[in-house]
């Protein structure tokens, strides 16, 4: 059948063919095609789903006088899609090689007609082809879901083309809302001091298994690190956090490029199999909507850590050729890896997959792997970092008290910062460690300068270091940094809910519950979040805190941190009965297992015992427990400040000043 002689575009994944004009895009970004490798595609596309013979593009693209070349000419151009679409001939996701017969298009493929589409009968086709029982769609926006070969029954053809449709339809509502719902940052620049910036969005696992996936975020995080080296004077990378929402994003890039503030994009692909890595990298323009440069790199995976710093080295010269002026500086190349260091840092990246997901579970799992990466090299360094922030973090995340983790947290920060004085994650590790445990706030803001010191680009250490001033009560410089971690990661909803936070301490109730609410609007499952209720009881409306609770009641799996909440609103709000009943369960689950002293702080203020709740807070110095971080602002403990007890703690704190 010919193709339709009408318009048409073609969308599958984040690919648009258009046939008008005979281009195909990505993420709105034209490709470079020739013609013969745009029409092999542009049939197999009209045929998605089905087996296309190669005699049959024989007959609709070469000449019959040219059958000598088919053969080859067809090759190459199925090799010149695989190479633009980042496809695999072995595992493919668009297009697959039926053996001794032809191709098959195996994604879900939306067919847009009308004013610029296809026609009807193609249109009718394509549907029919995808299972049938769909042709009453209207032709002007026709979502197409094709199911990978198979020999099942047209029911299961049907289900698999409904559930596309449903599916589709969710997913566009889902990104509507989060469309709608960024209020925190803005659609300029991202970085107010003038710097050229860039994004690394989240390289695509080629690999088939998802098992895999740990790599491919693991070298995306270590590119944006390899990046953020070049200049941080001149040069900002945007952080992991906001690029991993475009994982396996249909965005087009100018609208990436508008919501995250930047003028490049750097995207891509890794393969790993047999001791062999295959990287795909190109660097956009977002402005020009051009290709700037792209490169392939097949190395031994030992020398992983060189290619991530040959890249980062191409991009430093290409974007210094469009810039002008001086030459960026990019990090020196590391020497090939020892196959026990690979092994090391192979486990690390596994650490960091589950140390991004921030839940007890996550630490945990990143807790043994860092473990094991230490086992196999000993000397290395991110690895002791890793392992300090876990611990750390589990403290927070766990209600544990503060001595559980706190010592081999520690041991394994000076150990990093011992085999590696320029690793920033390092010194923030020992920061939060000296911030928390010791109140040593002089020590806190050496090391916070120093990581931030040794990346500008850090987002972490920005965060981290404006919580910290925060609790110190200096709101101006809090505010300051704060603004710098959301400007380097803008989509991050755990620096969000921190600004909210920032907000709720420095007396901004209004903005606190602005802030709070813009991030369950994006993840209403988001814990830090839900500290929205404590501004809530501070701008005078318990109702709300206490209506709040009751929405996070299903969403937490952490009984305490439930009755916590609920001892403290309920009371607050005039409802003492359900208080004491909150505060009876904390009270049984801290005899069972022993919980952070903090938690009963609040538990006591809401029922009205104020001495219960400073002798939880004496217990919680007793035990180093990190509640007392936040004795100057914390608005909770205003009942408390007349009290000498309570003035005696801030001084022993280092907080009284």
């Amino acid at each position: 059948m010919a193709m339709a002689a009408k318009t048409c575009k073609y969308r599958f994944g984040p690919f648009e063919l258009r046939t008008q004009t005979r281009e195909l895009y990505k993420h709105g970004v034209k490709l470079r095609l020739r013609p013969q490798a745009y029409q092999v595609l542009a049939v197999l596309l009209e045929r998605a789903g089905e087996a296309v013979p190669r005699e049959e593009l024989l007959k609709r693209i070469w000449p019959s006088d040219t059958f000598v070349d088919f053969e080859h000419g067809l090759n190459t151009a199925i090799k010149e899609l695989r190479g633009a679409l980042s496809d695999s001939a072995t595992q493919p996701r668009y297009i697959e090689t039926l053996p001794k017969l032809g191709y098959r298009v195996i994604a879900a493929v939306e067919a847009v007609a009308g004013a610029t589409g296809v026609s009807e009968e193609v249109a009718a086709r394509i549907v029919q082809g995808a299972g049938g029982g769909l042709e009453e769609t209207a032709p002007e926006a026709v979502g197409v879901g094709i199911a990978p070969a198979s020999e099942a029954a047209n029911l299961r053809k049907w289900r698999w083309a409904a559930a596309v449709v449903i599916g589709a339809a969710i997913i566009a509502g889902s990104l509507a809302v989060l469309k709608r719902s960024r209020p925190w940052h803005s659609a300029q620049r991202a970085d107010a001091r003038g710097r050229t910036m860039l994004a690394v969005l989240p390289f695509e696992n080629l690999t088939g298994e998802e098992g895999q996936e740990y790599f491919s975020d693991g070298l995306t995080e270590e590119m944006i690190a390899q990046l953020g080296r070049l200049d941080p004077q001149k040069f900002g990378v945007i952080a992991r956090t906001s690029v991993m929402h475009y994982k396996h994003t249909s965005e087009k890039m100018d609208q990436i490029g508008r919501e995250l503030g930047v003028q490049y994009v750097l995207e891509g692909s890794v393969r790993r199999d047999s001791g062999k890595v295959r990287i795909n990298a190109q660097l956009i323009e977002v402005a020009g909507q051009t290709h700037l440069w792209s490169q392939e790199y097949d190395r031994e995976l030992t020398n992983l850590l060189a290619v991530q710093a040959e890249i980062a080295q191409e991009i430093s010269d290409e974007i210094q050729l469009t810039l002008g002026g001086p030459k960026l500086s990019a990090p020196a190349r590391p020497a090939t890896l020892t196959p026990e260091a690979y092994q090391a840092y192979d486990l690390y990246l596994r650490g960091l997959f589950f140390w991004n997901k921030r839940t007890v579970a996550g630490f945990l799992q990143a807790i043994d792997y860092f473990q094991q990466a230490i086992a196999e090299d000993p000397n290395y360094a991110p690895a002791y970092a890793g392992l300090a922030n876990s611990y750390t973090l589990l403290t927070s995340y766990s209600l544990a008290p503060t001595s559980q983790y706190m010592t081999k947290a520690r041991t394994a920060a000076l150990r990093a910062l011992e085999l590696d004085e320029t690793l920033p994650e390092a010194h923030i590790a020992l920061a939060l460690i000296v911030e928390n445990y010791d109140w040593d706030w002089n020590a806190a803001e050496k090391e916070y300068r120093r990581a931030i010191e040794l990346n500008p680009n850090y987002a972490t250490a920005h965060q981290w270091y404006a919580e910290y001033l925060t609790w110190r009560g200096r709101f101006d410089e809090g505010l300051e940094e704060s603004e710098i971690a959301r400007g380097l990661d803008p989509l991050s909803l755990i620096i969000a809910a921190d600004q909210g936070e920032f907000f709720y301490f420095s007396r901004q109730y209004e903005r606190a519950i602005e802030r709070f609410k813009g991030v369950l609007e994006m993840d209403e499952n988001f814990p830090r979040a839900h500290m929205v209720f404590y501004s809530y009881i501070a701008n005078g409306q318990s109702e709300k805190a206490c209506s709040d609770i009751e929405k996070w009641r299903p969403l937490s799996t952490d009984g305490p941190a439930l009755w916590e909440a609920q001892a403290y609103a309920e009371g607050r709000s005039g409802n003492l009965e359900k208080a004491r009943e909150a505060l009876r369960k904390l009270t049984e689950a801290n005899e069972k297992k022993q919980l952070d002293p903090g938690v009963f702080v609040f538990a006591n203020l809401g029922v009205g015992d104020n001495d219960a709740a400073i002798a939880w807070l004496q217990k919680g110095y007793a035990q180093h427990s990190n509640v007392l971080t936040t004795l100057k602002v914390e608005p909770a403990f205003d009942p408390l400040r007349g009290d000498a007890r309570f003035q005696e703690l801030l001084r022993r704190v280092g907080l009284a000043e």
